[in-house]
C-alpha cells in the first residue's frame, strides 16, 4: 500500500502527515508494506524542507520530519493506492491533473478519516504555534484512523 498526502506548498501539512505516518508504521507489521510521501499541487516550495514551525511541531511531539518539497505529478496517480487531500482546493488541483479520471477513486480528503469529523485540515502557515498543534492533533488521529482502515483491507 502506498500512501500519498496533499496540500499546497508541501511544507507544513503534507510533510507532517507523512512524518506522523512513518512514525507510526515504522513499529508495525506493516513497515515493509506500507510506503508514503508528500507533496504539493503548486511549485512554491519544490525541494525546499519543511516549515520550521512544522519541524519544531512535530520535535515537539515526538515525530521527526525529514522531506523535501516536491509538486505532484500525474505519475503519482499511477504510483499511488491512495492519495488524501488536506483541502477542498488541493483534492480539486489532484483531479485536474491529465489522468486523474482514471485514478479518481484513489482521491479522498484526509478528514474523512478524522473520527472528530470535519471537513479539511486548516492550513497553519499564517498561523502561529496553537495552529500548529491544532494541525498536529487532527492528523495524527486522522492517522491512527486511517491505519486501522488499512489494516482492515
Amino acid at each position: 500500500m502506498k500512501v500519498l498526502f496533499v496540500c499546497l506548498g508541501n511544507i507544513c501539512r503534507s510533510p507532517l502527515a507523512e512524518a506522523i505516518f512513518k512514525h507510526k508504521v515504522r513499529t508495525s507489521d506493516f513497515a515493509n508494506a506500507w510506503k508514503s510521501d508528500s507533496c504539493g499541487t503548486s511549485n512554491y516550495h519544490v525541494d525546499d524542507q519543511p516549515d520550521p514551525r512544522t519541524i519544531k511541531n512535530a520535535l515537539k511531539n515526538g515525530v521527526q520530519v525529514n522531506h523535501r518539497g516536491r509538486q505532484i505529478k500525474p505519475a503519482d496517480l499511477e504510483e499511488f493506492d491512495l492519495i488524501l487531500a488536506m483541502d477542498q482546493a488541493n483534492y480539486n488541483g489532484i483531479l485536474g491533473l491529465t489522468n486523474a479520471v482514471t485514478h479518481a477513486h484513489k482521491v479522498q480528503l484526509m478528514r474523512n478519516y478524522d473520527p472528530c469529523g470535519g471537513e479539511e485540515v486548516p492550513d497553519p502557515y499564517y498561523g502561529g504555534e496553537n495552529e500548529f498543534q491544532e494541525v498536529f492533533d487532527i492528523l495524527n488521529r486522522s492517522i491512527d484512523s486511517l491505519i486501522e482502515s488499512l489494516k482492515k483491507n
